[in-house]
């Protein structure tokens, strides 16, 4: 294939991301019948059909999924390679994308990027709060955050975060009208609340040790939010026990406005982990955001 095609090879790669021809138009900046056009002209070519079109939808056909699995992630490293050589000019510039979870993103990144976009003007940071497995070599994010044992294999992991306990609480009026639970078997009967997953839209499990026992309760309770800002409001209020990270509600147990239960079942586990792909070419943007939020103890 001609060089000249290579951009015929990026707009069916467009396509196939977005499964949308208007959005992957608005994207590339080119019109709809254009892209379209481009699209025809490219499985002409070939002699194959590449994606597969209804009046609502869009999806690559077998030959247009293996073309784009093997073409796609060479286009993201050569976006990664031209974004590096614009890093080289004096001062480093441009956007990094990073999908976290909401207390670990008030916690730890903005506390510690807020100097860094002070002295650094150029640099753009957006985050996108998920509190799903989310894939950001999919997603297209340049980095994610994790706690350690959930970086999965094959990423650069950065520890930026100490160690992290779980902490299960409620208001003193819940306690009131509900005995304290002892032990995890006791939050049945218990109006707890519940964390709703995006990932296959399950609700988040309450994980429990101590010594060598190891459990996942299935809770139940009367609400159910898929931010951990909303559960701990709601515990405030006396709707029920909360199961939230510990730094979050030390405050409001400091204060007396919670009380902590199980917390002898509720041990440490490994921190807040920056990740990466390891074939990513950093930028020099992307070095000074890692070297930020790294942890020293």
């Amino acid at each position: 294939m001609q060089l000249g095609h290579l951009d015929d090879l990026a707009a069916l790669v467009a396509v196939g991301r977005e499964r949308s021809f208007t959005k992957a138009a608005a994207k590339l900046g080119v019109s709809q019948s254009a892209l379209s056009q481009t699209i025809r002209q490219l499985e002409a070519r070939l002699g194959v059909r590449l994606l597969t079109r209804t009046t609502r939808s869009v999806s690559p056909t077998e030959a247009g999924e293996r073309l784009m699995r093997t073409v796609g992630p060479r286009f993201e490293e050569i976006e990664a390679e031209l974004a590096a050589v614009r890093e080289l000019r004096e001062k480093p510039a441009g956007t990094i994308r990073i999908t976290a979870m909401e207390y670990a993103t008030d916690a730890i990144l903005m506390p510690k990027l807020a100097k860094l976009l002070r002295e650094y003007p150029d640099i753009k940071i957006e985050i996108i709060i998920d509190y799903g497995l989310t894939d950001i070599v999919t997603e297209r994010y340049d980095a994610g955050v994790r706690s350690g044992e959930q970086v999965a294999k094959g990423m650069i992991a950065v520890r930026i975060g100490p160690d992290m306990r779980m902490a299960v609480v409620g208001a003193p009026p819940y306690f009131k009208a509900h005995p304290e639970p002892k032990k995890p078997q006791d939050l049945i009967g218990h109006n707890c609340i519940n964390l709703r997953l995006p990932t296959h839209g399950g609700l988040y499990a309450w994980e429990f040790e101590r010594g060598s026992r190891e459990l996942k309760a299935r809770v139940e309770g009367q609400l159910t939010f898929n931010s951990t800002g909303q559960m701990l409001n709601a515990a405030l209020a006396g709707s029920g026990l909360a199961y939230v990270p510990e730094g979050m509600v030390q405050g409001h147990i400091d204060k007396g406005r919670l009380k902590r239960v199980l917390a002898d079942w509720c041990q440490p586990y490994a921190g807040y982990h920056l990740f990466y792909p390891s074939r990513r070419q950093s930028s020099a943007a992307f070095k000074l955001v890692v070297d930020a939020l790294r942890y020293r103890t």
